[in-house]
């Protein structure tokens, strides 16, 4: 009888295991996922009103697929976003996913600045755990808002097991995008997020999740960036090229002692020659340049039509300007030269 009562025992803790759901944390920023509006047909509305309790509680399904927990970051539309959020979240981020009982986190976010905050954490976080940024493009007052959908897809996605080493994920309508290569791409649309160099590397259908690709440039647990004791990031200023460009705006972010400047220049990040100029004096005077390109898809190489090595300039590769500002951040709390940089953004 004591023989079939511990086989009875053994039968209920293996279901109960095998039962168990997968525990999600839901960190909430704010953005139009969480927006609130006074109609259901005009577009005006407050960014991150709704709290994260209230984003959970309106999706009550996804209590069936794992146990859900919630917590607020900030509440603020993500034109607001910072450096003292992002390392916030950052570091709670780490902190969570140390913890043996925690399965993946779920990131709601606004759309404007998603592809930077979602890069930024591809480089920060320290796990394998799946870590997916989600969004809305129509807040939750409004006729046939997307957010309760994405927020289902994206807790789909933290809990499938593929999900598991493939670094920081962004889902919007159905789509699974790698942080480093999303970004958005229209103003309005639901459908704004793509990958214009890559490709989106899954999909999820009402919880279905399929992967079609693997992120392979460096992220998450094989990131050499440690923000742990970070309080502050170093000031990167994005400059944007145009015909009868001036040496203003480069003399203007010196002078406000940025440490680095992005430059989105023209096709193949090439300057307006009074900005190369200027651009080479800041090299002199020890900022760190970056040229990037103000064309959404395509590398910025090497060598090309400037001769990075003579101006001291470095090239920002596959990265868009807002990314490679990200990625300079990061670099310059390690080393000022100018061939490591380069190296980061080749690896990274």
């Amino acid at each position: 009888m004591k023989y079939l009562q511990r086989i009875s025992v053994l039968l209920l803790i293996c279901t109960s295991f095998l039962l168990a759901k997968p525990t999600i944390y839901i960190l909430a920023t704010g953005g139009t996922i969480a927006g609130s509006g006074d109609s259901e047909i005009k577009s005006s509305y407050s960014a991150g009103a709704v709290t994260v309790d209230k984003l959970i509680a309106a999706v009550p399904s996804i209590n069936d697929i794992a146990v859900i927990k919630g917590e607020q970051i900030s509440s603020i539309g993500s034109q607001e976003m910072n450096n003292k959020v992002w390392l916030r979240l950052a570091k709670r981020v780490n902190e969570l996913l140390a913890n043996k009982d925690v399965d993946g986190i779920v990131i709601t976010h606004g759309t404007d600045t998603m592809e930077e905050s979602a890069y930024f954490l591809h480089l920060t976080a320290k796990s394998k755990k799946p870590i997916v940024f989600v969004g809305a493009m129509r807040s939750g007052t409004s006729m046939s808002a997307d957010g309760p959908m994405n927020l289902y897809n994206a807790v789909n996605v933290a809990i499938n097991k593929e999900s598991i080493g493939k670094g920081v994920l962004v889902v919007m309508n159905e789509d699974i995008h790698s942080a480093r290569e999303v970004t958005k791409s229209i103003t309005t649309a639901v459908q704004t997020f793509v990958s214009p160099n890559a490709g989106r590397i899954g999909s999820v259908f009402y919880g279905n999740v399929e992967y079609f690709m693997q992120p392979v440039k460096a992220h998450t647990v094989n990131s050499e960036f440690d923000i742990s004791k970070l309080e502050d990031l170093p000031r990167v200023d994005i400059l944007f090229a145009h015909p009868e460009d001036s040496s203003i705006f480069v003399e203007a972010a010196v002078n406000a002692s940025a440490k680095g400047i992005i430059h989105a220049g023209m096709g193949n990040g090439n300057l307006f020659p009074s900005t190369q100029k200027a651009l080479s004096k800041a090299v002199e005077d020890g900022v760190v340049v970056v040229r990037s390109s103000r064309v959404p898809n395509g590398a910025t190489t090497l060598e090309g039509e400037v001769n990075d090595k003579e101006f001291g300039f470095i090239a920002a590769n596959s990265l868009n300007a807002q990314k490679a500002r990200v990625l300079l951040m990061l670099g310059l709390t390690k080393t000022n030269d100018l061939k490591e940089l380069q190296k980061l953004f080749l690896k990274y």
